[in-house]
């Protein structure tokens, strides 16, 4: 890492809880302060996000920081833990595209990495992607252990048309026979029967998820970040051609 850099600290916590209290970003504060004084870093500013997921990155003080080494006045972001700035691998990689191309370093303390290094930016994405397999991993085990509860009879939280094999069948025969998702909602309601999670109203919607159809996922936007002004040196324009 290097030691001359003038870097912003960056915290985030996620609720309104965490930021009331204090304890999160305290605890992130001293972190960063500490490996600024290290590393002999200059610390310009640390700012906070209170309450805000870190599924995205629109954000008011990271954007607002990001801003800043746009225009040459910070070398740099620095955060204690990488799941503070982003916890999406497709954020992150745009991020590191627009660090890479700011001629700037993103740091996180946590895996001690530093996006201006070739070996930083590798292992940054390496750990971006397990963390997001782990997450998918823990999403499909989930499910895969509602299904054998299902298969063996056992009652689960909420219900669903795999609880109600019958439903679904009919369903499934109502679509088949040529009727619509509305028709088969309105046909029942007026018999009375109750949706997958006891409601006394079908709509085309649950008629949907009772007959297995699934919307395609949205494709991610990739997030729109501050346009660059460094120049090559890393200071901004203004600040070359004094």
């Amino acid at each position: 890492m290097q030691d001359d850099l003038r870097l912003i600290g960056y915290c985030r916590v996620s609720t309104g809880e965490q930021a009331r209290s204090g304890l999160g970003l305290a605890a992130q504060r001293r972190t960063i302060k500490a490996a600024a004084k290290a590393h002999g870093w200059e610390l310009l500013d640390v700012v906070q996000d209170e309450g805000a997921s870190g599924k995205d990155l629109d954000r008011p003080e990271l954007r607002a920081a990001l801003e800043r080494i746009a225009a040459g006045d910070a070398d740099g972001l620095v955060a204690a833990k990488l799941d503070r700035i982003t916890r999406s691998v497709l954020h992150f990689a745009t991020l590191l595209g627009w660090f890479d191309r700011a001629r700037a370093t993103l740091i996180a303390l946590d895996l001690g990495i530093d996006t201006s290094t070739p070996g930083g930016r590798l292992v940054a994405n390496v750990f971006a992607s397990v963390a997001e397999w782990e997450r998918d991993t823990i999403a499909a085990r989930t499910k895969d252990g509602l299904a054998a509860l299902r298969a063996e009879g056992k009652p689960i939280s909420r219900s669903a048309v795999e609880d109600q094999p019958l439903l679904k069948i009919r369903i499934a025969t109502m679509r088949s026979d040529g009727m619509t998702y509305q028709a088969i909602a309105d046909a029942l309601n007026a018999e009375g029967v109750a949706t997958l999670r006891g409601g006394a109203e079908w709509r085309v919607s649950s008629i949907q998820t009772a007959a297995g159809y699934k919307r395609p996922p949205a494709r991610p936007h990739d997030p729109v970040l501050p346009a660059i002004g460094r120049s090559r040196s890393g200071r901004s324009p203004s600040a070359a051609r004094r």
